[in-house]
């Protein structure tokens, strides 16, 4: 225990002395600051009048029937609030001119009852606006057969805006709601496992090229080095990480009437508390069995430019759970076959079966069942990787092959 507590602090020295570690943490927390105080800043600058305030665009309606252009204005006007709606006082070239120049930002012109031609300028992806266009000229039509029937233009906008109400009763996780703590604690577990575990095996590597390990190896337990070097790498990414979303939180509470308008930014940092200790569990459990197998793999290497081969294997892996369940939460089905299968694979169910919890209702046993399996499997490799570990960095010369390795370990 005397020689674990000592290659502890001993590696948790070396990464707070990192200056890259050390910066990068400074930077995100900066980074983090910046965003939250954004709206703050924002609308200080717009109280005080720095900034002025930005007209509307300018949209213009063109009809063929005159006598009809202003209900055609009335109806365009409440259904773009954003927009300064104009009725077309120019012909069509002079408005596609004003629409190229920039003037105006877009025309409708209505050439039937139920049909019409758009025209902008640059045509966005994202442009919705043909879909109220199509609501607003639809309502204009039914109320015309209306009126046209004898019902009374006043009875006829009471029909066409008559208002449906629902409430939705949900009697399990809302998956919408959700979705973005699952995304923040894959994208987290994913970042912090390419990053430490690649420190984990450069570590290792790099001590074994300079032959210091000669000397370690024969003075302190593998178990021992192993263990003090991987809990030390998943410490400082604890700090680091607590420092960055503790920042994030902090900076949030202190801005949170600014950012009320925000959903998202607001569902996030309102995250139920059993979510997060699931989240916290299956975090450090998953990154506990990928830098024990780093570590493994970095003492196996027999120059430090081979890190990056020799852990190719270990990373598709983590990549193909990766992948597994971003497919199962784009599509909604959480619950599907491979992600089951994949809640009880030690190597995935840190973030599959976490995705289930956090989007679907597991059963508490599958829950307990796929943590105990994670644990066993991550003492199992620990044990594994310090006997792979005090085999490896003994072996120089040509990259040893697994075969060999195993023969190592089990006459060792």
């Amino acid at each position: 225990m005397k020689q674990f507590g000592t290659i502890l602090k001993f590696e948790l020295k070396n990464y707070f002395k990192n200056k890259i570690f050390v910066g990068i943490t400074v930077f995100l927390v900066l980074l983090i600051a910046g965003v939250m105080f954004f709206p703050r800043i924002s609308g200080m600058f717009h109280r005080d009048g720095v900034s002025e305030s930005k007209e509307r665009p300018v949209m213009l309606v063109f009809a063929d029937r005159t006598e009809d252009m202003d209900v055609i204005r009335q109806s365009f006007t409440a259904s773009f609030p954003g927009y300064d709606v104009r009725t077309g006082e120019t012909d069509l070239t002079q408005a596609r001119e004003q629409i190229t120049s920039g003037d105006v930002e877009c025309a409708f012109v209505i050439t039937g009852p139920t049909s019409y031609e758009y025209y902008v300028d640059n045509l966005s992806m994202y442009d919705s606006k043909t879909m109220t266009a199509d609501e607003v000229l639809q309502n204009l039509y039914r109320m015309n057969a209306m009126v046209g029937s004898g019902i009374s233009q006043e009875d006829a906008q009471q029909i066409l805006s008559a208002q449906i109400t629902h409430q939705t009763k949900n009697l399990g996780k809302n998956q919408a709601q959700n979705f973005f703590y699952t995304y923040v604690m894959i994208f987290a577990l994913y970042m912090v496992i390419m990053l430490y575990g690649q420190m984990v095996a450069t570590n290792v590597a790099t001590e074994k090229s300079s032959r210091a390990m000669e000397v370690l190896i024969t003075s302190a337990k593998p178990v021992s080095m192993m263990f003090g070097k991987v809990i030390a790498s998943c410490l400082a990414g604890l700090i680091q990480l607590v420092a960055v979303f503790g920042s994030a939180y902090l900076f949030f509470n202190m801005n949170r009437t600014y950012w009320d308008g925000s959903g998202i930014i607001s569902s996030i940092f309102d995250m139920p508390l059993d979510l997060l200790v699931y989240m916290l569990v299956f975090f450090v459990l998953g990154f506990f069995i990928y830098a024990f197998l780093y570590g493994a793999i970095g003492s196996t290497a027999s120059k430090l430019e081979d890190i990056n081969t020799s852990v190719m294997p270990l990373t598709m892996l983590f990549i193909i759970a990766f992948m597994v369940v971003i497919f199962s939460m784009t599509n909604g089905s959480v619950d599907n076959l491979a992600m089951r299968i994949c809640s009880y694979i030690p190597f995935t169910s840190p973030i599959a079966m976490f995705t289930r919890i956090a989007m679907s209702t597991v059963p508490f046993y599958e829950i307990a069942l796929s943590i105990c399996i994670l644990i066993v499997s991550v003492v199992g490799v620990g044990v594994l990787s310090a006997k792979i570990y005090r085999v490896g960095v003994l072996l120089y010369g040509t990259t040893p092959k697994i075969g060999a390795v195993l023969k190592a370990v089990r006459r060792g």
